[in-house]
């Protein structure tokens, strides 16, 4: 009997990708909503800005780690809309199909980017 190559993950074997994916999304947004709750406290001077004659290095350090913090939080909502759009594939049926190659993916390369469209192979040849 042929063995035939299989092209889509069971119910069961979904299930498990997206409770690894639901989890991750859990963890991006209570960081996504840290970093915004972080960067709306920065805009907000509060008394400290009464002394009228605040150091210019201060104000350089502050601007510039607000800037990281917001890159930050720019990349944290990426990911949480792509962990969003991996969902949308288990739901349609297409989840852990490469896009590329059409085969599927393999499980210990979902289990650790769990959002990825890609293969490895076709991940290695897009460089």
């Amino acid at each position: 009997m042929a063995t035939e190559e299989k092209n889509r993950y069971s119910a069961e074997e979904l299930k498990e990708f997206e409770a690894i994916i639901q989890g991750k999304l859990a963890e991006t947004n209570a960081e996504l909503k840290y970093l915004r709750s972080a960067l709306s406290k920065k805009n907000d001077p509060g008394t400290d800005d009464t002394s009228g004659n605040s150091k210019v290095m201060e104000d350089g350090a502050e601007t510039q780690e607000k800037e990281s913090m917001n890159q930050l939080a720019v990349r944290q909502q990426k990911f949480a809309k792509s962990l969003e759009n991996a969902l949308m594939r288990i739901k349609n049926g297409t989840y852990g199909v490469c896009i590329d190659s059409g085969k599927l993916i393999s499980k210990e390369r979902l289990r650790l980017v769990p959002h990825t469209q890609h293969s490895i192979e076709a991940k290695l040849k897009q460089r």
